[in-house]
């Protein structure tokens, strides 16, 4: 069965749960470096409002991080990872900001796939407690999907 093609107008946001080590250094990193909202919490877990979708950070030392690399375009691209694909000015303020606080990028910001269908800026680094996370752009986001 095939996912229904969905109006990205429309789009429903998605939920993601995954692990972090300290929940301090997730609210600072989510939070302050990242700017994403704070939404509910408790002890054990945060939410975070993640360009309109629900992130959810939960406590589990020992579960977070990710060690398996793919190469893709002369890269080791962390296998698993989360990330959203913003507008060009999005993606640029976003790496400026990244920069800005120090952060440590797995794969600096730049432009992969130059002259192909699939062209678009990406950027990979990891939050404190290891997780992945990718940020990427199309300057024409109708490509997104492109063969």
């Amino acid at each position: 069965m095939q996912a229904p093609a969905t109006n990205p107008a429309l789009m429903s946001p998605f939920h993601l749960a995954f692990p972090v080590n300290d929940l301090a250094a997730a609210r600072g990193f989510y939070g302050g470096v990242m700017g994403c909202p704070e939404g509910r919490s408790s002890p054990e877990w945060i939410d975070f409002n993640f360009y309109g979708h629900q992130i959810v950070a939960h406590l589990a030392p020992n579960e977070a991080g990710s060690a398996s690399l793919n190469a893709v375009d002369g890269h080791g691209v962390p296998v698993r990872h989360f990330g959203m694909v913003l507008p060009m000015a999005e993606w640029e303020a976003m790496a400026e900001r990244l920069k800005a606080a120090g952060t440590k990028f797995v794969i600096e910001p730049y432009i992969r796939f130059k002259g192909e269908p699939g062209e678009q800026a990406t950027m990979f680094f990891q939050d404190p407690s290891g997780n992945a996370i990718e940020l990427k752009a199309f300057s024409d986001i109708a490509r997104l999907f492109a063969k």
